[in-house]
């Protein structure tokens, strides 16, 4: 390539691959080679984006959280207010994922927008990546462990008189873990039409519990405006202002971790519009689906004080069994969950270890050279990385079981904060960089999102550090905080260690890999 050529795609940041050859050129002037294989189109990352979402799952899984909440208002008018804030969220990503279309996500964007202080925009995309990593690993862990959660809880539907203990629910898990792992990493050519599949199935699954109850209804049927408007304060303990925005908890979780397809970016074709398009287009399908799930339920749920019965905090299980009002009718439903929240899992695991690997070959992580091998153009080293750190955090649950719950918060804050640097940074610079997006709703548009995307972030973090019900106790005390402290102070003994040495930030000059 000539030097005219090496100048033309350092300045402009408007190249248009139409071709996988041209998409490489794309990555390379990026300041990495491609080495995994470009085989996701636009379908299969929206795909990914919807199966992680999981909606039957995404929702069904925290809903003791909605019951907490008050039950049908914050339920109903909860995912409306999601969809507007996260929906915000979304358009500032898909502008910076389409100005910097690398799988290393939010550090490279951090550190790219952080002008040409070296010093400071390597500390900073340090940070912000170990932020990301932890948010990728333990955001893997909610879904695999609520997977087992949702099983045990099923079982003992049929079986009441058996408990998991935490041992079981622990091998439950590791069972979830190990099949994950099989899966993404022997039908890792076969996973962008899983994902589409999983999207699928995610519809097929919500239309199924949506004729289930409105024909079943065992637990009666309640007025519109019941429906739609019960807000009952007094589970919660927050009074009647703070309770509504615990309701929020189950769809915040549900698309807190669409931007992860980021990660999946080196292997798109078209990569600067791909996953752009669907991050947007995953929050509108997205609620719908919502929706088609929720409205249902808020009119066939059983009293809301019956629902704290349910064992092993998962509600879904013992409302479709309270509502469906037969165990084989439950069974099936169940199953159709189950399945959908396998098809999470692999897509949730699948993007964790892309990220693994993309911060690994910027030698962020001990051992970087290992995480950053590849098998058949797969990151199974990463993949297994990221499947052993499950499992070790999985002994914890066998201590306390409340430190452990802690994890799903620990995911959502520690993505927000993966989210917040770049969309704050480019807001305050004057949104330069993403002015030149090939994707990108303009100056007004754009301004007005990240307002209100770094608004909702910022709240987030609170309510994903508060605890569901006051008074708090040693089991209802929500140990996010501490635990996110203490990982990050892991990643802060290793930058000291090594990261202030080998770590360098992304790649400062194309003409080292040309």
């Amino acid at each position: 390539m000539s030097d005219t050529e090496k100048k033309h795609l350092d300045d402009t940041m408007g190249y248009e691959p139409t071709s996988e050859g041209e998409g490489i050129v794309q990555h390379v002037q990026l300041g990495y080679s491609t080495t995994l294989k470009k085989n996701r189109s636009f379908w299969s990352v929206l795909g990914m984006a919807l199966a992680i979402v999981a909606v039957p799952y995404g929702f069904g899984g925290p809903m003791i959280s909605a019951v907490y909440g008050g039950g049908q208002l914050s339920m109903f008018v909860g995912i409306l207010v999601v969809l507007v804030l996260d929906g915000a969220v979304a358009v500032s990503l898909a502008e910076l994922a389409s100005r910097y279309p690398t799988s290393s996500g939010v550090y490279y964007w951090s550190y790219r927008l952080c002008g040409q202080h070296k010093t400071m925009r390597k500390t900073l995309s340090f940070v912000t990546g170990w932020f990301w990593l932890i948010g990728n690993w333990t955001i893997t862990l909610s879904v695999n462990f609520g997977f087992a959660s949702l099983i045990a809880a099923t079982v003992t539907i049929y079986e009441p008189e058996w408990t998991a203990s935490s041992w079981e629910l622990l091998l439950i898990f590791y069972a979830v873990c190990a099949l994950t792992f099989v899966i993404c990493a022997f039908g890792d050519k076969m996973l962008p039409y899983v994902d589409t599949a999983a999207a699928l199935w995610s519809v097929v699954t919500t239309i199924a519990i949506l004729i289930g109850v409105v024909v079943q209804a065992k637990s009666g049927r309640h007025s519109a405006s019941y429906a739609l408007s019960h807000y009952d304060t007094s589970f919660s303990g927050w009074g009647p202002g703070f309770t509504f925005f615990i309701g929020l908890l189950p769809p915040a979780y549900a698309f807190s971790a669409i931007g992860m397809i980021t990660s999946m970016t080196e292997e798109c074709t078209d990569p600067e519009v791909e996953v752009s398009r669907s991050l947007v287009l995953c929050i509108p399908l997205g609620g719908i689906a919502s929706l088609f799930f929720i409205l249902p339920l808020c009119f066939t749920l059983p009293p809301l004080e019956a629902i704290f019965e349910a064992p092993n905090g998962q509600a879904l299980p013992f409302i479709l069994a309270t509502v469906m009002g037969t165990k084989a009718g439950t069974l099936i439903l169940m199953v159709m969950v189950f399945l959908v929240t396998l098809f999470c899992s692999v897509s949730i695991t699948t993007g964790a270890s892309r990220c693994t690997w993309a911060f690994s070959r910027d030698h962020a992580l001990p051992f970087a050279s290992i995480w950053t091998r590849t098998v058949a153009d797969s990151p199974i080293y990463a993949l297994a990385l990221v499947t052993i750190i499950e499992m070790l955090l999985g002994l914890i649950n066998l201590g306390s079981s409340a430190a452990f719950t802690a994890f799903a918060s620990v995911g959502v804050i520690a993505l927000a904060i993966g989210y917040l640097v770049p969309i704050a940074i480019s807001l305050f610079t004057g949104r330069k960089e993403v002015a030149h997006a090939r994707w990108n709703v303009g100056p007004v548009a754009g301004t007005v999102a990240n307002v209100v995307a770094i608004a909702w972030i910022l709240f987030e973090l609170v309510l994903f550090s508060m605890p569901t019900a006051i008074p708090v106790t040693e089991v209802s005390m929500n140990y996010a905080s501490v635990v996110l402290v203490g990982l990050i102070s892991i990643s802060g003994i290793w930058y000291a260690i090594s990261g202030r040495k080998h770590f360098t930030g992304p790649p400062d000059e194309i003409d080292e890999i040309y």
